[in-house]
């Protein structure tokens, strides 16, 4: 095997995850599987993003999302809304100093189809958590959701790993949480991106899992 293809992280062992994410203390959060992010129909597929290697990750997010809920682990949904009037002005800022185009970020904005869930949705019982930036915790009620809930422990799949996925991994370890990350339920539009995040989070705030593991661990 050449250098380049060794996987840059180890993953949990499936006999040893299943006590470390029981399902009354764990939820599930599924990150920003939304049209504008993920549908071939949405603004990113609009401006030449090829989505079809998102479809794979896609489907292990609804097997985990189907066994999350059979097993009694709390399903957390995070859905970027963004509006003119709570744009960031430091994100507005970074695309000017790079040369974007003004508005060229605005996606998932309120009120339109690009902002909606895609394949997914939230149900009776689940946490659903609106935000207008990268984290699932800053400006949300996300952190007390979870601790009124006992939840200590966070597995996390969706998109993108190199952006909201890492964000919010790192704003969870920061404030207690013991993160997991589904290797293959996750993706970046660049594959080296994914690689690399998953790498960094792993050497620093999370353990790296996989689908089939924490299916049976749900079992």
């Amino acid at each position: 095997m050449a250098a380049a293809d060794v996987q840059p992280y180890t993953l949990v062992p499936s006999a040893a995850l299943a006590p470390m994410i029981v399902p009354e203390r764990t939820a599930l959060v599924v990150v920003d599987v939304q049209v504008d992010f993920v549908s071939p129909q949405g603004a990113l597929a609009a401006a030449g993003i090829d989505m079809a290697p998102l479809e794979a990750p896609l489907q292990r997010v609804e097997a985990l999302l189907a066994q999350a809920r059979t097993a009694d682990v709390t399903p957390v949904l995070l859905r970027l809304v963004t509006r003119p009037e709570s744009d960031s002005r430091a994100l507005r800022l970074l695309n000017e100093r790079k040369g974007e185009a003004p508005g060229a970020f605005a996606i998932c904005r309120a009120d339109t189809p690009g902002a909606d869930y895609y394949r997914v949705r939230p149900q009776a019982g689940d946490i659903h958590i609106q935000k207008t930036l990268y984290s699932g915790f800053v400006g949300t009620a996300l952190d007390a959701q979870l601790r009124r809930s006992g939840i200590d422990t966070l597995v996390f799949c969706g998109f993108t790993t190199e952006c909201c996925v890492d964000c919010t991994v790192r704003d969870a370890f920061h404030r207690g949480y013991h993160c997991f990350v589904v290797a293959d339920a996750c993706a970046a539009y660049a594959p080296h991106l994914h690689d690399n995040t998953l790498e960094s989070l792993a050497l620093n705030c999370a353990l790296v899992v996989d689908t089939a593991a924490v299916l049976a661990a749900w079992r």
